[in-house]
């Protein structure tokens, strides 16, 4: 399993930084990977949302004994239930690899910054579509940006901190 896992996160690596070349004027290699990594997981979020919204649940509410929840955010929460730990697993291996953070730490305070993603989430997907009536997936584009701000400077600053040199 760990040659497997090496595997993995060295080609993903590799791949990445192939076209570091194109951006290394504009960020720094870390925030470089961070947005092709969050970008990759974020193209998966909206597209598995959109599948579960249009196919999966076919725009119907889902009922769980006594509780209803409206199929948008039942989208929400099935990407959900993938791009958690791809998000992890490439934030932990692959734009945050310099850490002072044990695993269980990081994994602690990934589940809650995630936690506060799932929060804004929820919060922008009832005003946009519940209160403003606009349309589910372009809500959950615009309530991706704000989300990818607060979650890099969270997983940043907080998740995957890394110890300053003195």
């Amino acid at each position: 399993m760990q040659k497997l896992h090496k595997f993995v996160s060295g080609f993903i690596l590799q791949v990445v930084d192939w076209f570091y070349p194109l951006f290394s004027r504009f960020m720094p290699k870390q925030t470089y990977r961070y947005a092709a990594c969050g970008g990759f997981n974020t193209l998966l979020d909206i597209g598995l949302f959109f599948v579960a919204y249009n196919y999966i649940l076919n725009k119907t509410a889902v009922q769980f004994y006594t509780v209803t929840v409206s199929p948008h955010i039942a989208s929400f929460l099935l990407s959900f239930l993938v791009t958690f730990p791809t998000g992890f697993y490439l934030s932990r291996y692959v734009v945050f690899q310099q850490t002072s953070v044990t695993k269980r730490t990081q994994l602690a305070r990934y589940f809650l910054v995630v936690f506060g993603c799932i929060l804004l989430n929820y919060i922008f997907l009832k005003i946009f579509v519940d209160s403003f009536g606009w349309y589910p997936t372009p809500s959950k584009i615009l309530t991706t940006v704000f989300v990818v701000l607060f979650s890099y400077f969270s997983q940043k600053n907080f998740t995957f901190k890394a110890k300053q040199l003195q």
